[in-house]
């Protein structure tokens, strides 16, 4: 991923400064908890697909760093909200909010964070910006109500899965390239084009995550930490299709009464493999990705795409 990130050194930097400023509050608690926020940030995904989009169609300019900012703000306070709801007391290795501070602060810390958002964006009369984005979070929202209501019954459908992760996981990818292409371009088309590209990638990006519950590189071994949880994902939602109905029983009870103990998961975990769920998710993942390089294929041949085809591949070649 060095060669993409290179492209946009500079703008990362600039970046981070810009963000570590909308953050800061006055109210010594929050100032103190968003400190802790940017130091344990991620790989910043989503703002490189914001700049990289946004370079491929023009310069970089101020709307861009806001439209990157206005992300990740939205994307932070999800994840805040997302540890209350899962009660997790983890998150990219750190304590999340909640279990240093309490529900209660990680709630209004996600408030905070969205209404500095909406002030970013409105502030600077970027109103294109925020419809992208509100519409991103209305469907990310309507994703996990849709997820949680049809994980009680283990009976999801490959069509309701797609449109579960299109909603809570890919939404939010797929608005940070619209959004990007939309600084530069001020172009509707264009940046519906890389909306749907975005799309693309998202989907792409949660099937690998799908696939890590079963192994990888990196682990070394099956976590099964998704059967633990509950959640459908492909590989299962495919393996609960497509074997005899007494074996979909075993997994559907185990799943539901036995999901803490390793020997059993192992038993789901087998199944997967044995029936071609991990090959077929696999196939999929390779099809989301395909279709996305294939939009973005459609735009002239530069370094920008070279980097933003680079890291298309890098979310399906990931090892963690």
């Amino acid at each position: 991923m060095h060669f993409p990130k290179n492209l946009i050194a500079e703008e990362l930097r600039t970046f981070e400064k810009k963000f570590e400023e909308a953050v800061k509050s006055q109210t010594s608690l929050l100032d103190r908890i968003m400190k802790y926020i940017i130091k344990r940030k991620g790989k910043q995904l989503r703002p490189m697909f914001v700049f990289l989009s946004a370079k491929l169609h023009g310069p970089v300019n101020e709307s861009t760093y806001r439209a990157a900012a206005l992300v990740e703000l939205l994307h932070t306070a999800t994840l805040v909200h997302d540890d209350v709801v899962d009660e997790s007391l983890e998150r990219r290795g750190f304590f999340s909010i909640n279990a240093l501070w309490k529900n209660k602060i990680a709630v209004l810390v996600g408030d905070y964070l969205l209404s500095k958002g909406l002030l970013l964006a409105t502030e600077a009369g970027d109103f294109k910006h925020l419809h992208i984005l509100s519409d991103a979070v209305k469907q990310m929202s309507e994703g996990e109500l849709l997820q949680i209501e049809k994980a009680r019954k283990l009976n999801l459908k490959e069509d309701i899965y797609f449109e579960i992760i299109r909603s809570k996981t890919a939404s939010l990818l797929s608005s940070a390239c619209c959004v990007g292409a939309w600084s530069t371009s001020k172009d509707e088309t264009i940046a519906e084009k890389m909306k749907l590209f975005g799309e693309k990638v998202g989907i792409a990006f949660q099937i690998k995550d799908d696939l890590f519950d079963y192994g990888n590189e990196n682990i070394g071994k099956p976590t099964g930490n998704d059967i633990k949880e509950k959640k459908l994902t492909l590989p299962l939602i495919f393996t609960l299709n497509n074997v005899e109905a007494s074996k979909k029983r075993e997994i559907i009870y185990i799943i539901k009464n036995q999901n803490k103990n390793p020997k059993k998961i192992k038993i789901v975990l087998d199944a997967v493999t044995n029936a071609g769920g991990i090959t077929y998710a696999t196939k999929k993942m390779n099809e989301y990705r395909d279709e996305a390089l294939s939009i973005l294929y459609q735009f002239p041949e530069s370094d920008i795409r070279k980097g933003l085809e680079e890291l298309v591949r890098y979310t399906t070649d990931r090892k963690y």
